[in-house]
């Protein structure tokens, strides 16, 4: 089973989204332009789960793949 890490070489703001895309085998392109309409459909709470999940999901290291 693959964990969820940060990504470290795809990150744009926190490397959530290049973890998630990396996680789940998508492009991570794709998981930025979710996670911005997501935002702006739930006013902003989605932006407040992603900034949480930023300080649970662990940063990766080279080790973690």
């Amino acid at each position: 089973m693959k964990k969820l890490f940060r990504s470290t070489t795809d990150s744009k703001l926190t490397g959530l989204c290049g973890g998630i895309g990396q996680w789940l085998g998508v492009d991570s392109t794709i998981i930025r332009l979710l996670v911005v309409i997501a935002a702006f459909c739930s006013f902003g709470v989605v932006l407040l789960a992603y900034f949480i999940a930023t300080l649970f999901v662990p940063k990766a290291n080279h080790f973690s793949y």
